[in-house]
């Protein structure tokens, strides 16, 4: 592109922002006109909007989507959150009046538990008008970084809440990035901050390579041993393998989130090229992908398991034709949950059981029959509603939900919750399995009248290549009777099932997408391993510290980083290396420093998995009141002395080097957080400091009190009662990096390690340049 281009695209996207600022919040696209007779067309014929109400339905669809927050679950701090949210910002802007309007305070979602999630109309322009509010977005854009808040379109929380996520359960996410669906689910993952490590785990699949990045920025906000980002097509995702007491068995879902690529006729709020590009032959095309990607995962799902289908359209041929044809094929397996009452306070119309087709020339079909041979290509008989009424009737296709607009000032949304009753019918018959036979499997055969198919059941997996285990042993041989069943649409595997000997499985051309950035290996340690003999002694880790769970980036040379993951996730990785491209997993627990080993130990504690590590932890920990806090996130090295007694004593009595900073809370002082803190700190010679990323700091500051905001030159500033002298100001240092965005760990090496010793304090050093890139 050349330089004159350039500087063209600068401008017009400079404007664009400024028409954008405009607007209301989520608003933008000046130029686009909000009408598409088509659009109008095609929905009043369909009928889905109750009567009378159509015009209600199109004037929501052309106002601005509202914001909407929300406050990660899973953190023991997340009511602290809630209280600061409450106390300081919404009570305050419910009082402001700007351009003699009074503001609408925020309002907490009816439907989402515990008051974790809000919604609020504030338009940039006014936001920018009110210094009270610039802080509360400031607070907001802080938060998010640290994985506190999360901005989420309200409807898009629905899916993760029908799912009935349990800590022990093994859920994948076909269709994952941007990720924050994905983020719902680790935090309920880790419902009970008391376990370190949950046995459940979130497989998170994109098929876009650099998507795929974006989901991992996402994920690691929530410093999670249990997430394991793959980049596969979900049509064809490989099926996996763990070992199972000994033995090699195949790994099935307890829960699947079935987000599926859309039209996205339900997102022109916030979409509002949609208005322009929205034609019927979106949804024509996206069907058959749309079925491949469900029939792939019930496949993949284990019986008794549930999988969430859900869309951003509002379109039939997307949504009831994906869930009837599903339902129809597979002969009673699987069953629509009847969701009425999950969801308490959320308002929503029933799934339809009849609808029409529509080209995109406006020509309308009602049935397959009627279809010329000609558009057989484009249109497909699982467009179309069942015929036979009986059988209709018993797919209860009014169990699916649909959120209009404009019942509760949202978002379009379809989403449909499915149960596994039994194994899906062209998966019945078993592979040629060697002699010994695995006992599980027998008893799994008697879970179902029919014979259990071995993608469902656990077994041993026969001796060969990869390939033939795949094609031969986790889908099966096809019967006849079955094989003709099975839509045109149905899945790849399916399709490719009649060229393939009668075998269903993906195509091999399609096994391993290896597209994008090559990834660094992962390398798990062995508990043997001479990195252990130091730390082990060093930090004085407990018996149960699992060492086989800590793994590196690099199979040679020094360690410069060691992660952690959970015992689940590292059963998947040790057996699917070769079939599976993992992006990102584990959290990174210790960092290697240049000066560490005088001090007896090479490898500092790093602050994203100081809550998962600290458990095992038994010594270098200081236990800090709220005051030491806040003098160590708001000085850059201070003097052991300024700590407060206990503290000052507790580090007296401590050689140099890593360490933890403890705050448990007392509940005889509901003023203080009523939250556990554990921060990452160093003692030095005669001081001591805290590695904290700059949005933690902010993050825990705001916790005690302290009000932390940057003003327009972009100075980090608190202000706060009764503040002690000295603490008027939050250190430059901490502020040093607020360009730095991305990854809090790389903030953390900057903020942390780069400026002098001003206070005599001996402090770490990264070793060279950090090449990890994904971690």
């Amino acid at each position: 592109m050349g330089k004159r281009s350039r500087q063209r695209q600068k401008n017009q996207s400079a404007a664009g922002r400024d028409d954008r600022d405009k607007a209301g919040w989520g608003a933008g696209y000046a130029d686009i006109v909000k009408e598409n007779k088509l659009f109008e067309h095609y929905y009043k014929e369909q009928g889905l909007v109750p009567e009378g109400e159509f015009e209600q339905f199109m004037d929501a669809m052309r106002e601005p989507l509202p914001a909407t927050i929300r406050i990660t679950g899973y953190k023991s701090h997340a009511k602290e959150i809630l209280h600061c949210l409450k106390e300081k910002y919404f009570k305050d802007i419910q009082e402001l009046e700007i351009d003699g309007q009074m503001m609408e305070a925020p309002q907490a979602l009816s439907w989402y538990p515990d008051e974790q999630a809000w919604h609020t109309n504030m338009s940039r322009k006014i936001i920018r008008k009110s210094p009270l509010l610039e802080k509360f977005h400031q607070f907001l854009v802080s938060e998010t970084e640290s994985g506190n808040i999360s901005r989420q379109e309200a409807v898009s929380m629905i899916p993760p809440l029908l799912l009935k996520i349990e800590p022990h359960h093994k859920i994948l996410d076909m269709c994952a990035a941007p990720g924050s669906k994905t983020a719902q689910l680790i935090e309920m993952l880790h419902a009970d901050m008391d376990v370190p490590f949950p046995e459940g785990f979130v497989i998170a699949n994109d098929v876009d390579n650099k998507r795929c990045y974006l989901l991992v920025h996402q994920a690691k906000r929530l410093n999670s041993p249990c997430i394991m980002v793959v980049n596969h097509d979900a049509s064809c995702i490989p099926t996996l393998q763990i070992d199972s007491d000994g033995k090699k068995d195949i790994l099935f879902y307890d829960r699947i989130l079935c987000d599926v690529p859309c039209s996205g006729d339900g997102t022109m709020r916030k979409n509002i090229d949609v208005w322009k590009k929205w034609t019927t032959s979106n949804s024509l095309h996206l069907h058959g992908l749309q079925l491949r990607i469900a029939v792939r995962g019930v496949e993949q799902l284990a019986v008794g398991g549930r999988m969430v289908y859900s869309t951003c359209s509002l379109n039939p041929i997307e949504d009831e034709a994906v869930i009837a044809a599903l339902l129809e094929k597979s002969e009673g397996a699987l069953e629509l949950a009847d969701s009425s009452a999950d969801l308490p306070g959320l308002k929503w119309m029933p799934g339809v059981t009849s609808w029409k087709l529509m080209t995109k020339d406006g020509q309308w079909f009602s049935d397959w029959s009627e279809v010329p041979s000609s558009r057989h290509t484009q249109i497909r008989p699982t467009m179309f509603p069942p015929k036979d009424a009986e059988k209709l009737a018993a797919l209860h296709l009014e169990r699916c939900m649909r959120i209009l607009p404009h019942h509760q000032n949202t978002g379009g949304f379809f989403v449909a919750v499915l149960v596994k009753k039994a194994p899906m019918p062209w998966n019945k018959r078993y592979p040629k399995l060697r002699k010994d036979v695995s006992s599980s499997s027998a008893a799994q055969s008697e879970v179902s009248s029919m014979a259990s198919s071995p993608a469902d059941a656990p077994r041993l997996l026969p001796e060969g290549p990869l390939e033939e285990m795949e094609r031969g042993s986790s889908e099966g041989k096809v019967d006849e009777e079955a094989e003709k069943e099975v839509p045109k649409g149905a899945s790849v595997a399916q399709e490719a099932s009649a060229k393939q000997e009668g075998m269903c499985g993906p195509p091999p051309s399609k096994k391993m997408r290896l597209f994008g950035y090559k990834e660094d290996p992962f390398v798990f340690l062995t508990e043997d391993d001479p990195v252990f003999n130091t730390i082990q002694s060093f930090y004085d880790l407990s018996g149960d510290f699992p060492k086989l769970n800590v793994l590196t980036r690099t199979h040679e040379g020094k360690k410069r980083h060691l992660y952690m993951v959970s015992k689940e996730l590292r059963n998947v990785l040790l057996n699917n290396s070769e079939r599976m491209k993992v992006i990102n997993t584990g959290v990174k627990v210790w960092s290697r420093n240049s000066d560490g080993e005088e001090f007896g130990c090479a490898f500092r504690l790093a602050q994203e998995g100081i809550y998962t590590l600290q458990p095992y932890i038994r010594s270098r920990i200081i236990r800090v009141s709220v005051e030491d806090i806040k003098v160590l996130l708001t000085q850059e090295n201070p003097f052991l002395s300024k700590l407060e007694d206990d503290a000052h004593a507790q580090a007296k009595k401590m050689g140099m080097g890593s360490i933890v900073l403890k705050y448990i809370p007392n509940a005889n002082n509901p003023a203080e957080p009523q939250c556990p803190i554990q921060l990452c700190g160093w003692r030095g010679k005669t001081s001591i400091r805290a590695f904290v990323p700059r949005n933690e700091r902010f993050h825990y500051l705001r916790m005690l009190g302290v009000e932390v905001f940057r003003d327009k030159q972009g100075l980090g500033q608190k202000r706060g009662d009764g503040e002690k002298e000295g603490k008027e100001q939050v250190e430059d240092e901490v502020e040093k990096d607020a360009e730095e965005e991305e990854g809090a760990g790389d903030n953390e090496t900057e903020l942390d390690l780069e400026n002098g010793d001003q206070n005599g304090s001996s402090k770490p050093k990264t070793e060279g340049g950090n090449k990890e890139t994904s971690s």
